[in-house]
């Protein structure tokens, strides 16, 4: 599977970096590291934002930024989703209390999609996804999709939040809270392809501490001309 198209505009938050130069400097260094304070968010009204957890704030924070130059629909992508307010849900459940009804009503996957289109007043085709690691690969699948279809300019905003300290037996890595949004058109500045690994399994690595998203950036702006993201059982070499 190939495919190209080129990025309109971006935007990304997470712990310590939010700027564009302060992304293209950690592209640039040895260290993986997200450490630091994340901002609060300039475009969410206060009141609103308290009521999101800190994923979907920076999610609909990316969203709104990208949201000024119009796409004609959007791709949400999380592989936690709304973890923290589910797990929340449970021990209450658990321990015979009342639930809370903002957790109750703001804990679907497409939680962030939805305040997205309400805080920004566009009602766009939006599509949330949950993939797995390769979520920002199969995010990127349905942008084809929409293009194809005839979307001028789609945003991709891939998210996910600090997983809740029950599940960390679970998982091999845990990472801080971060968005990353893309606008994307048709055309070839980027190429990707789809490498089958016999193995199936995800070959262990520093960098697959990371997520996709995380890496594509890392990559992309540090202008390497070749990279290669790790799936669960695909290589997706990139070139640009």
């Amino acid at each position: 599977m190939t495919y190209s198209f080129s990025i309109m505009d971006w935007y990304a938050l997470a712990p310590g970096l939010s700027g564009a130069q302060q992304w293209v400097k950690w592209s640039s260094e040895q260290s993986l590291d997200l450490s630091g304070e994340l901002l609060k968010s300039q475009r969410i009204p206060m009141m609103t934002a308290r009521r999101m957890s800190i994923p979907s704030r920076l999610a609909v924070d990316v969203g709104l930024t990208l949201l000024e130059q119009q796409p004609d629909a959007a791709v949400f992508i999380s592989r936690h989703g709304e973890l923290e307010r589910t797990y929340k849900i449970i021990e209450s459940l658990c321990r015979q209390q009342d639930i809370s009804p903002t957790d109750f009503a703001m804990s679907v996957h497409n939680t962030a999609a939805g305040l997205l289109t309400i805080g920004g007043k566009a009602p766009l085709p939006i599509t949330s996804l949950a993939a797995g690691v390769d979520g920002f690969q199969q995010g990127l699948l349905e942008v084809q999709a929409m293009l194809g279809a005839g979307a001028q300019k789609v945003l991709l905003v891939d998210f996910d939040g600090a997983v809740p300290p029950a599940y960390h037996s679970q998982m091999e890595h845990q990472i801080p809270p971060y968005a990353v949004g893309l606008l994307i058109t048709a055309g070839n500045e980027l190429h990707c392809q789809s490498l089958t690994r016999p193995s199936g399994n995800m070959a262990d690595s520093k960098q697959s501490a990371l997520p996709q998203s995380l890496l594509f950036i890392r990559y992309w702006l540090n202008k390497q001309p070749r990279f290669t993201l790790q799936g669960m059982r695909s290589d997706w070499q990139w070139s640009q």
